[in-house]
């Protein structure tokens, strides 16, 4: 399974960026992004920024992927 994730640029020279994802950082291209600048928020998808993404749809996406890893470590127990 292939998931894109928003990721902010945190360092950018030409078209070889560096994105944070929730404290995760990843080597990204922005080739598809010519227009991409420091500080955008960008859906990295295998290694290449493929879109622009606003502040409140990633922080959507990362409530949802703190939320899978909740629930990841809670598996295989019972509560209540």
């Amino acid at each position: 399974m292939c998931l894109a994730i928003p990721a902010r640029i945190v360092e950018l020279k030409g078209d070889n960026a560096v994105v944070d994802a929730i404290g995760n950082r990843y080597k990204a291209k922005t080739t598809l992004l010519p227009k991409a600048k420091l500080g955008d928020l960008v859906l990295v998808h295998a290694g290449f920024a493929i879109s622009l993404v606003d502040e409140d749809e990633a922080k959507k996406t990362w409530q949802l992927i703190a939320e899978m890893n909740n629930f990841e470590e809670t598996r295989d127990k019972i509560s209540g």
